[in-house]
């Protein structure tokens, strides 16, 4: 049953892609950009709203009262692909920190690149850092969110990656808070495998964490204490007690 939902479930995928993105990418480029996040965005419903139903997702998603109204800084754990899609209707206009790899992808690619991201160049990490926090801060001035995933890359259920602190540092620098959001996404959508899993997909969005008159490593230890300890609630699987070193500053 599950291969046949998984099945079913990226046949819309890839028809969505397809349909949005003839539709909807010769409109987004004379909007404004709020605008053109909430155009955009109507691929990220249905997609979420697709997932639900044809894979037996159910979402139960705690803490939106926590987002506040101006621009912020989130930062999530990373585990599939899911989260990258939520995450961009969940406080919109999000200027989201990806590997330039994925600007490249017909269609979908195109789609993000109308919505201002950060593109990474991993294989030149230094570069990726000075390039995270002047764009990072700039886009945060501009009124836009930054999303990134601290861990680097993908990280399994059930293991553990050091955080980078690229995020905390641009929080810092613009004197915004930070929002901390933990989920178990990587249960019901494995990351490394195309079968998804009925069952509850949590997500505990935390209450913002200042950043004003605080160093980056205060606050990146407070952002990960707090998400390993949602992690250890929400997850069926066992968190491990150490964490792996963290790769570069950049995200897929």
């Amino acid at each position: 049953m599950n291969v046949l939902r998984s099945l079913l479930f990226y046949v819309g995928y890839f028809l969505a892609i397809l349909v949005f993105g003839a539709l909807l990418l010769p409109v987004a480029p004379l909007l404004a950009l709020p605008a053109r996040y909430r155009l955009l965005n109507l691929y990220n419903h249905f997609l979420t709203a697709w997932f639900r139903w044809t894979c037996g997702v159910t979402y139960r998603v705690r803490g939106r009262e926590h987002l506040p109204d101006g621009p912020c800084v989130i930062l999530a754990n990373h585990q599939c692909e899911w989260e990258t899609i939520f995450l961009q209707i969940l406080k919109p206009p999000v200027c989201t920190v990806l590997k330039q790899e994925l600007l490249r992808i017909p269609l979908f690619g195109w789609g993000l690149r109308l919505l201002h991201p950060i593109g990474l160049d991993r294989s030149k990490p230094a570069r990726a850092m000075r390039q995270v926090l002047s764009q990072g801060v700039a886009r945060l001035q501009e009124g836009l969110s930054v999303l990134i995933f601290p861990e680097g890359t993908r990280v399994d259920p059930g293991q553990r990656r050091r955080y980078n602190k690229s995020g905390a540092v641009i929080a810092c620098r613009a004197g915004v808070p930070v929002v901390p959001v933990a989920h178990n996404a990587g249960e019901r959508w494995p990351g490394r495998q195309w079968v998804k899993n009925p069952g509850v997909l949590n997500v505990v969005v935390g209450e913002p964490i200042v950043t004003e008159g605080r160093t980056p490593e205060e606050v990146l230890k407070e952002v990960e204490a707090w998400i390993e300890a949602r992690l250890a609630e929400i997850s069926e699987v066992p968190r491990p007690a150490d964490a792996k070193p963290a790769v570069g500053a950049s995200v897929d």
